[in-house]
């Protein structure tokens, strides 16, 4: 089976004033034609003779020596001598430069190649592997607790020396002789659905279980590497330490699924890498989002911050505080240095192994504060002047949150903002629904930071319902008992206060049929665009109230509600949107009707049902409570397996007005 990856990485400064950390993700091609990658990241040492110098140049050496020799059968002794140089080109900095003089850094690396990883560790960084809920540290631990652990389950325990502190290094690089190096001389066998987290110490801050509850709750890389980064600094440790993480999701390849899914439609086209432009010396934040191409001779001279660094050692005694903020230094090929800014992120390359041999290399940069930027300065100063919207939130005023949806019945209208309500034939009644007025909206996102939500574009709707709250587990119980269906586990929240969860798109497809058929009306699943104007109220911003995350207008991971982040919560506990919809962000994700493409590209540009694409998976929106506040963005889109059922995943449906 053939897999691929997908990477990205975040940084935090912590409690310190500068950061110390490294990291870099470079392109590269295998012996085979395919895709491959290499992973970084150093952990500097010795704030005060530049350990942040110290872990960018020994980067920078080891990419050049990997570079130069890859591919290659020999990727374990690779890895090993590009070690050894990294350590060498300290050696020769502080023999010219004696005020740089106990500078070093920790290093893990890896190379991520036809399903298999290898890599090479020195010191106390960690590559962790989660696989089924589990977590597993996989490079050595050269911290004397590291020694002392490894004694122990060997069975011959060591009596720990006084004054020795368990975080004491045994191996580092440092311009001296390296006391051990970590190298797995067999590539490790990697599995579809596995997620590697190359980081620094100071992710330590987090539990076991805590790393592997944010990995579970977060889908991409980049929304686990971000939550992870946040939930160090949530911790607020007074002496935090720098942080870096670069998370590695492995996954089936698109040939692997779609030969699987011989039912499927015909896949979507796929995206084209954009040209963002050349790659210089030293790039903003902003601006460093362009891949840089693959070359067989890494420039190697210092970067600036180096040159910076040194001039200060040399007139303060080797007192190392001035290393140049705010930069991502781009070094050799395909590199992206990160040193410097609080949560700086390399951008996040998607690399495709398949069979053919062919290779996609997309680079994205998205916020890495958890804080939606808008996508255009025009949109800064919008006052959301839409008229329809406007007339729709002050046709029906907002009610008060509830904790279950209303019960009493109705009156039936299609005035925009009004509530209908069916009543079904078996007895009982139908979801409450509210009628969104037409218009037009721009679906999507603008630039390169979510390339699955381009292009940007204007998208006509016409006059629809939609249910005002996701469905309980109490109405979905009733088309389950009259059609024979399982009933889904509840786990022990209450039915009626509830949104369904644990049913398939499958599931959900039957329910609006089945609902079709007790009222005589057209029910169905929401089009991915009704959907996304229900949800925004035709707004541009990111989030229905704004351009802002705010504490206490949704249940997600990270939201500020103080909720289980373990479950949903009840249904209306929030404030409705503008049209008067609750749940639209977060408590669960909810089935649209159109299977997955990759991006928007030759999109309908009315709100109507798209199919084709990759049938076998089906779109879903709006975050959930396990999932990060960047992902219940209005425009977020996720996909998951159709015939799958998922404890996050719920039900709104649609009903067509005539």
């Amino acid at each position: 089976m053939a897999l691929e990856f997908e990477l990205a990485g975040s940084q935090i400064d912590g409690a310190r004033d500068y950061q110390e950390d490294a990291f870099l993700i470079t392109n590269l091609t295998d012996a085979n034609g395919k895709p491959s990658a290499l992973v970084v990241v150093a952990d500097g040492m010795g704030g005060h003779a530049a350990g942040n110098v110290a872990s960018n140049m020994a980067v920078q050496a080891f990419n050049k020596h990997v570079s130069a020799n890859y591919p290659t059968d020999a990727v374990a002794e690779i890895l090993e001598q590009s070690v050894i140089k990294a350590n060498n080109s300290i050696t020769e900095t502080v023999a010219e430069t004696p005020a740089l003089q106990g500078m070093g850094c920790t290093m893990v690396a890896a190379i991520l190649e036809d399903g298999k990883i290898t890599w090479a560790s020195v010191g106390d960084s960690h590559l962790y592997l989660v696989r089924n809920k589990e977590l597993t540290k996989k490079n050595a631990d050269h911290s004397y607790g590291g020694f002392l652990d490894r004694m122990e389950a060997e069975g011959t325990p060591v009596e720990p020396e006084p004054g020795l502190s368990r975080n004491m290094l045994m191996s580092a690089i440092t311009g001296d002789d390296i006391n051990e190096i970590d190298v797995n001389s067999e590539p490790f066998e990697l599995e579809a659905g596995d997620r590697i987290i190359i980081c620094s110490d100071g992710l330590d801050t987090l539990s076991s279980g805590k790393i592997i509850q944010y990995s579970e709750w977060s889908d991409s890389p980049k929304e686990c590497a971000d939550a992870l980064m946040q939930a160090v600094e949530d911790a607020n440790m007074p002496r935090q330490d720098n942080t870096t993480a670069v998370v590695v999701n492995v996954k089936e390849a698109a040939e692997t699924v779609a030969a699987a899914a011989p039912e499927a439609a015909p896949a979507s086209e796929e995206p084209t890498t954009e040209d963002l432009g050349d790659t210089t010396a030293e790039l903003s934040v902003e601006d460093a989002q362009a891949p840089v191409e693959p070359a067989t001779e890494p420039a190697t001279q210092p970067s600036e911050s180096f040159e910076q660094a040194e001039q200060q050692a040399k007139s303060k005694s080797g007192l190392m505080i001035g290393i140049a903020a705010a930069v991502i230094i781009a070094i050799g090929a395909g590199v992206f240095l990160s040193m410097g800014e609080k949560s700086a992120s390399s951008p996040e390359p998607a690399l495709v192994d398949d069979s053919v041999g062919s290779e996609t290399l997309v680079a994205e940069s998205e916020e890495d504060t958890g804080t939606a930027i808008a996508d255009d300065p025009e949109e800064v100063i919008e006052k959301a002047t839409e008229e329809q919207v406007a007339s729709a939130a002050t046709e029906t005023p907002s009610p008060t949150p509830v904790a279950e949806p209303p019960k009493e019945k109705s009156a039936v209208s299609s005035a925009s903002g009004n509530i209908i309500q069916d009543s079904l034939s078996s007895g009982g009644d139908a979801p409450k629904m509210v009628v969104i007025p037409a218009g037009k909206f721009l679906m999507g996102s603008s630039g390169s930071r979510y390339s699955e939500e381009t292009p940007r574009r204007e998208v006509t709707v016409e006059k629809f319902a939609v249910s005002q709250y996701e469905i309980s587990f109490t109405e979905y119980d009733k088309f389950a008992e009259a059609t024979g269906r399982k009933k889904p586990d509840s786990l022990y929240m209450d039915k009626n206060t509830h949104p369904v969860i644990f049913v398939s798109w499958d599931d959900a497809y039957y329910y609006t049929k089945w609902l079709s058929e007790q009222t005589g009306q057209k029910y169905r699943l929401p089009s991915e665009a009704e959907w996304e104007y229900m949800a925004s109220s035709g707004k541009k911003t990111p989030f229905w109230w704004g351009f802002d995350e705010e504490p206490n207008k949704a249940h997600c991971f990270g939201c500020g509600t103080g909720l289980d982040p373990r479950k949903p919560t009840k249904i209306g506990s929030f404030d409705p949107n503008p049209f008067n919809v609750y749940d639209t962000a977060g408590n669960v994700s909810e089935w649209v009707h159109d299977c997955w493409h990759d991006n928007y590209k030759k999109a309908p540009k009315y709100a109507e049902v798209w199919e084709g694409g990759d049938c076998a998976y089906r779109v879903t929106r709006g975050g959930a409570y396990s999932t990060p506040p960047q992902s219940i963005r209005s425009q977020k889109r996720d996909k998951f397996k159709s015939d799958q059922a998922y404890d996050h995943i719920g039900i709104r449906v649609v009903r067509e007005i005539r």
